[in-house]
Formats: structure tokens, sequence, C-alpha cells
């Protein structure tokens, strides 16, 4: 199995992350997911060793499939909610390094069957964290969270870190509690003194190709447009922050690399936000998915009997990941549309996957304050 990626590609890499990651063993929980498929691309490029956890994917047009990343890594199905499961594939691998990105992730479905949500979202976390903490290969661990967690009041201002946790949905409460099971291991078991550490990243409503999810407004947008039909919008003038799949990434990879050189300075919560030019409502949004397509029609639903609470308004204030870390949001709305849509209209492969992260990281690299 080839490891790595040479030339100029390979070269980019190196200069935003060096060899951090070449050869180490990496666990990434959830990889036959949009967020963790692309991840799992990334960290095999970096010359990782990468396991994946995870239950099948959802459906065969998935970036997972389509990207073929499954053939270059150890492919594990199985639930996070199985702990013995869990334990021996850590007791196998011995991973020194845990992206833990296995989750519930829709508002909707928490409605549907909270159960399921906090048994994954909750149930799942503390069976990683133990896991993690009767390993003694494991040496990071990066809890892949959401904006959601934070207690939302609507502000018209971004939410930093140490803002209050909450959630009034089954969703961002369970993300919520997963933040708190963080804190609380953090303190009881992940330290300076059994030398591991923990840290949580909280990130938007990310956009990207290779997503099919139920209830997200990019799939449900393409779909649609596929089959010649109307967009149908649930809550149109809700604003939200949009942000490109690569974007974040860079965020979790920079983390785990700064927890790997400097350990405790760097653990605890991290906001991974886009600019504010991309928390646009989502009839913005679709409209310009539309013009951006070629073309289109969408139409609001109304008088839904069945409507669920979704939050309004929520913004993450950055402000740490940029000055601590170096990252920042490089892509306006535009551009992580172009992006997104460009790969829908694609006939995706392997290679495809790694020209578009070449596209990215020259983007990256020119507009990033890390590199000017």
């Amino acid at each position: 199995m080839k490891k790595g990626h040479s030339g100029k590609y390979g070269d980019l890499l190196k200069s935003i992350f060096s060899n951090t990651f070449k050869d180490k063993t990496i666990l990434v929980t959830g990889h036959t997911g949009f967020k963790g498929s692309w991840l799992s691309i990334w960290l095999d490029l970096l010359g990782a060793n990468v396991v994946g956890y995870a239950l099948d994917p959802i459906s065969e047009r998935v970036n997972y499939n389509l990207s073929g990343i499954e053939n270059r890594i150890t492919d594990i199905r199985s639930d996070i909610r199985d702990y013995d499961s869990l334990i021996s594939v850590f007791k196998e691998c011995n991973p020194e390094i845990i992206f833990h990105l296995a989750a519930q992730p829709l508002v909707q479905l928490s409605y549907d069957d909270p159960k399921l949500t906090y048994d994954t979202n909750v149930g799942g976390t503390v069976n990683l964290f133990e896991a993690c903490r009767l390993t003694n290969s494991v040496k990071v661990i990066i809890n892949i969270t959401s904006d959601k967690c934070y207690e939302n009041n609507e502000w018209a201002w971004g939410y930093r870190e140490a803002d209050k946790i909450g959630g009034s949905d089954p969703y961002s409460s369970s993300k919520g509690c997963s933040e708190l099971v963080t804190a609380a291991y953090k303190s009881s078991f992940f330290n300076e003194d059994s030398n591991k550490f923990v840290a949580s990243a909280r990130s938007g409503n990310v956009i990207g190709g290779g997503d099919w999810s139920q209830f997200r407004i990019i799939p449900d947008c393409i779909k649609a447009l596929e089959k010649n039909q109307v967009i149908e919008i649930r809550n149109p003038n809700a604003i939200r922050p949009w942000q490109y799949v690569l974007e974040p990434l860079v965020g979790y990879l920079l983390l785990a690399e700064k927890i790997l050189k400097y350990k405790e300075k760097f653990t605890g919560a991290w906001n991974f936000g886009p600019n504010i030019g991309s928390c646009i409502t989502v009839k913005s949004l679709v409209e310009k998915v539309i013009k951006l397509w070629g073309y289109g029609k969408y139409r609001i639903l109304k008088n839904q009997s069945n409507k669920k609470h979704e939050a309004k308004l929520l913004i993450l204030d950055t402000n740490k990941a940029f000055f601590d870390l170096g990252w920042q949001s490089i892509l306006s709305i535009d551009e992580c549309l172009n992006f997104t849509l460009q790969y829908y209209k694609t006939k995706v492969d392997y290679n495809y996957c790694i020209n578009l992260l070449e596209k990215f990281s020259e983007l990256y690299i020119r507009k990033s304050k890390k590199f000017n």
C-alpha cells in the first residue's frame, strides 16, 4: 500500500504540516462519513497509517466510496456504541493520535430518535475516551463536536470557547454533553501525568463534495437539481455559518500537530468557523447554488405542522485559533460553493480528490496568516 504523495502536492503538504503525521498510526472514527472521508484521504497523503472505525457509508455516492480511500487504509466497520469492539481495535492497532468524528450528526433525526443520538454522541464519546485511557500508545485525542454545543441565545456576535455549553434540541444537547465529558476526562485522566492530551474542535455548517446526508441543504439542492425538481426550503431566513469541508480539517490537523509538540498548552476547546461573510441565510445560499449550477428553482415550505425548532442564528468567534494556531478560514462563500458544486458535476475518483486538495492547499498557503 503506497503512502504519501510526491511532487508538487507533497511539497505543499509538507509546507503546512512538515512530517508530523508520517508513519504515525492514526485512528479516525466516523471515517466513512463526509468529514471523516476527507480527513482520511488527507492523512493518508501525509504518510500516516490510517485506521478507520465506522458504520457502513449511507450511500454508494458518498465521498468515501467514490474516492477509493478504503483501499489505502485499514477499514474497520463497527459501531462506536460497541465498547468491546472498540477496545479490541485499540489493542490490535495501538494508535497514537485519535480524531473522533463518529456521531449521529443530524438535528432533525435527533428529534425522531433522541436515545440513538445520546447513546452515540455521549455514550460513544465515553467509550472512546475509556479506550484511550486504557491504551498506552495514545498521545493525542481530538474530539470533533459542533458549533451547536453552545447555549444559543441567537446573539449577533460570535460564541467564544469559554461561553456556556447547552442545547435546546437533542442533537445540540448531546454535543454539549460530549464537551462536558471531554472536560471531565481532561481534568481527571488526560494530562501531564498520563502523557495523554485531549482537545475539542467546534466547527460550523460544513459543506463540500460527497455529502448525501438527509436534512442538509446542499445534498437536498443537488438531489433536486439532478432530477430537475424544485428545491424545497424549510427555514429560509435561518443564518448559518457555511464552511468548506477542508477548512476545519486544516484546523484539526494543526491542533493535533501543536499538541504533539507542546502538549498541555494547546488542549481544551477550539472554534473553527467561517468568515463572517459566509454567514448567510439558507435562502441566500440556495439562490447562489442555483446561479452557480446554471438552472433551478426553489419554493419555501409553509405551514409545516411537524416542524421542529432549529436555531436561526449561530456564529463562532475564531480569534483563539487565528492567534494561537495560525489558522483561519480563507474561502469566500462563492469559493466554497464553487469547490462544492464542481465535485457534484464531476466523475470523482482518487486522483480527482488529490487534485482538489492540491488546489485548496495552494489557496490556503497563499491566503493564510500562517504563511504570510
